[in-house]
């Protein structure tokens, strides 16, 4: 069934505010079109017709499409983000009313959406109360207002250097989504930075909703926390919280979904079905990474390697930058620097370690390279307005920029991964995409003009949020060709959108080494994390400016509690590698990095649910006890303080100098937490002031949970309050698709139960196995 709405404008409109009328009719169409369409005017200078499409999604989300009904020219639809066309719900009409506006249902009948005519206003209902209004303040050049019902707590939108919840922006700028290089970004501000992910989660007590807003322009949100006076089942009035919001984007059309929960959970869920879920990592990159800008030559990268074993720290993945290359030529080797590439993974490989290596969108400008010359001669670089080749300067001095949205130049450039085409490289070399946003020397903003010419003769404009996606998604694709479909990739982005959770990891870019930005870290991964971007980092020390022992070891225990854990820093700051400290420091870091190691099988179980259930493996406390408004009201707690997935360890860093107590809120008043360090038992539903020195770790493992660990005991539990406990262990060769094309794998789950324990096995694999023993109380594998 398809809905129309004929446009009648009111006498009354004027250009100050627009209004809209509509007449609604109806005709019969296929099941598979969408539910709902309009047609409207929107009276401004010049009168603009409008379309609208409003459909139903399975498993609980609306899509709101606004575009004209005559356009110029086509209007840019963000292509590659959604990992398919949804699945939509047929829906019918549950009443008219007399002031001209329908309500439609669909499924069970427990949600329902009223479109009224003049002015227009579309109201989501959930369970018979407003959840969410749509035009409620009236139409924007390129925009939609949204109110969310009930609700004063937004998070997510990344990426901005924040706090955790959406501040009011009433009284000041709006939140920006626009991919930039900024070094050394101001914290506590609204300023996009290297990524942009246009989704946001309001939460309450009784509800959690998603909105997103799939546009790639630059994109301005503004929030405001009100309250409003509603009625209710019971035809009283009461004031309830209300949350507004203003999306604003350059060009584009709208396409925005409303997903409708209940949980964080289902949310969550909702979410991954439309950009997708996060890729399963292959095992060594949950390991620690060293990186530096730059590391010198074949020996210095050697001496490193050899200074991890001589100290006993362990370590996966050793990283090179530019300076590898021969003269910021990507896909090349400095032969006096790195004479023997090959022999150099090799030997990485021995010691079952991996070699990561940067390749940045911008390709130096010369005629006698043949890659720039192939990539001229084909047509494959972004072209300015006049339809030239767009100059910029970047790391190689005059650059021309590949264009990524295209599909055959990303086809072309993930083929430049193959072994016979990247000489010196092997299967055990990795990637690493920077200045992706893009980059650009003396740019506008340090960016490509927005008039510069894509494929199709799309402008920058319409879609630069997209670009460094394209990169990331063309290398990814090229590691994957180069293994035959076989392994899979590791690939780290600077910058991100909607669906880079697909693709690999991303990090919060050039940080510095202060105080500040450790503390500020948090709060930015954790907004990655509820918004689907799971495996995320910062630079572990700052990477800019020199850290002092303390903050140093503070970083070093805060990211082996982060998914991505790697530390980088400038070239022109003192070498960091971690036994340059004194054997103090040395240990410190060697004892945080030793913790990760150990919780390796957790969190690639952690990343595993991420990967099927899209539960992030680390987020804020009000995500698992999302009743307790303690865990969302108290900011300053809440930046601090959060669970990894399964809620089976809360951590809470250290992030001030000095610091001889920290306070963690405990929540769940029916909870026990054990102190992993010390052991001893805390009960929840408190805020406990707790000592700390500087081996001090604050971290809780919750009562009733089962971590699957990498030193003995294999197995660690904690009972709850009723002696039971449950867990779960994801195993599977650590870096094959086989778990995904072979069923390849084991997912076991353990559980305690008044003395006796039991193994579940859910999934098979032929090369491990798990032999359970149950002595003097406690579970051992």
């Amino acid at each position: 069934m398809v809905f129309f709405f004929s446009v009648i404008p009111s006498d009354k409109e004027t250009n100050s505010r627009p209004q809209t009328a509509a007449i609604l009719t109806r005709t019969s169409g296929k099941q598979n079109e969408f539910a709902c369409l309009l047609a409207m005017s929107f009276i401004t200078l010049l009168q603009v017709q409008l379309f609208m499409q409003v459909c139903a999604i399975k498993a609980g989300a609306v899509r709101v499409t606004i575009d004209e009904w005559k356009p110029i020219r086509p209007r840019f639809r963000v292509p590659d983000v959604l990992t398919g066309e949804p699945v939509y719900e047929r829906m019918r009409v549950e009443k008219k009313d007399k002031k001209n506006a329908v309500t439609l249902t669909w499924g069970t009948g427990q949600y329902q959406i009223r479109i009224q005519a003049h002015p227009l206003l579309l109201q989501v209902f959930c369970d018979g109360e407003v959840t969410a209004s749509l035009n409620e303040q009236g139409p924007t050049s390129v925009g939609l207002d949204f109110g969310l019902h009930g609700f004063s707590h937004v998070y997510g939108l990344p990426e901005h250097a924040d706090t955790l919840r959406l501040k009011d922006t009433s009284d000041g700028e709006p939140y920006r989504l626009y991919n930039l290089d900024v070094f050394g970004y101001s914290i506590h501000s609204p300023l996009g930075l290297y990524g942009s992910v246009p989704f946001l989660l309001a939460h309450s007590p009784d509800r959690t909703v998603g909105a997103f807003w799939l546009n790639a322009s630059e994109t301005l949100l503004d929030v405001q926390y009100d309250c409003k006076k509603v009625k209710t089942k019971q035809c009283s009035s009461e004031v309830l919280p209300h949350t507004n919001l203003r999306w604003m984007s350059e060009s584009g059309v709208i396409d925005s979904f409303i997903l409708l929960g209940p949980s964080p959970s289902h949310t969550f869920l909702q979410y991954a079905e439309l950009t997708g879920y996060q890729a399963l990592p292959p095992l060594f990159s949950l390991g620690y990474h060293q990186c530096r800008w730059s590391y010198d030559d074949e020996a210095d990268v050697k001496a490193v390697d050899a200074g991890f074993d001589r100290h006993a720290i362990p370590y996966d993945v050793i990283w090179l930058d530019i300076e590898h290359t021969r003269q910021n030529r990507y896909f090349t080797w400095d032969s006096q620097l790195f004479p023997d590439p090959v022999g150099l993974q090799r030997h990485l490989q021995e010691r079952e370690r991996k070699l990561v290596v940067i390749s940045d969108p911008h390709i130096k400008v010369d005629p006698s390279w043949e890659l720039y010359s192939e990539a001229q001669d084909r047509g494959y670089f972004v072209r300015d307005r006049e339809g030239k080749l767009y100059n910029g300067r970047c790391w190689p001095g005059e650059s021309c920029y590949l264009d990524f949205t295209s599909p055959e130049v990303r086809a072309w450039y993930s083929s430049l991964f193959a072994l016979d085409k990247y000489k010196g490289s092997t299967d055990s070399l990795h990637v690493w995409n920077d200045m992706n946003e893009p980059s650009v020397f003396g740019g506008p903003e340090q960016t490509m003009p927005k008039d510069a010419v894509h494929h199709g003769g799309v402008e920058h404009r319409e879609l630069h949020n997209l670009y460094g996606f394209y990169q990331h998604l063309a290398t990814v694709e090229g590691l994957i060709s180069r293994s035959g479909g076989l392994e899979r990739p590791f690939v780290l982005s600077r910058s991100f959108f909607a669906g880079s959770q697909r693709l690999g990891a991303v990090w919060t870019g050039d940080n510095l080494a202060t105080w500040e930005y450790l503390k500020i870290s948090i709060p930015m991964l954790l907004s990655l994390s509820i918004v689907g971007v799971a495996f995320c980092g910062a630079d572990v020390g700052g990477f800019f400016q020199d850290p002092k022992p303390e903050l140093l070891i503070r970083w070093y225990q805060a990211g082996s509690l982060q998914p991505f854990f790697r530390g980088h820093s400038a070239k022109m700051m003192k070498r960091r590698e971690p036994w340059l400290f004194g054997d103090t420091v040395t240990a410190a870091i060697r004892n945080a990095v030793q913790q990760r190691y150990c919780l390796l099988p957790y969190w690639y179980t952690l990343f595993h649910q991420a990967h099927t259930s899209a539960k992030p493996p680390i987020r804020p406390l009000w995500v698992e006890f999302s009743k307790e408004q303690d865990t969302f009201t108290s900011i300053s707690i809440m930046q601090f303080c959060y669970c990894h997935s399964g809620s089976a360890l809360l951590a809470c860093p250290v992030t001030d100098p000095g610091a001889t107590k920290v306070k963690v809120l405990l929540p769940g008043s029916g909870e026990n937490w054990y102190d992993v360090q010390t052991k001893r038992i805390y009960s929840g539903g408190r805020t406990l002031s707790l000592a700390v020195t500087l081996d001090t770790v604050p971290l809780f493992q919750r009562g009733g949970t089962v971590i699957p660990r990498r030193t003995k005991p294999d197995i660690f539990l904690t009972a709850s309050l009723q002696g039971c406990a449950e867990g779960y262990l994801y195993l599977d060769d650590g870096h094959s698709f086989n778990y995904r094309d072979k069923k390849h794998f084991a997912l076991r789950r353990f559980s305690f139960r008044e003395g006796l324990g039991h193994v579940d096995t859910l999934g098979t694999v032929s090369h491990s196995a798990l032999l359970l023993d149950i002595s003097n109380g406690s579970l051992k594998c």
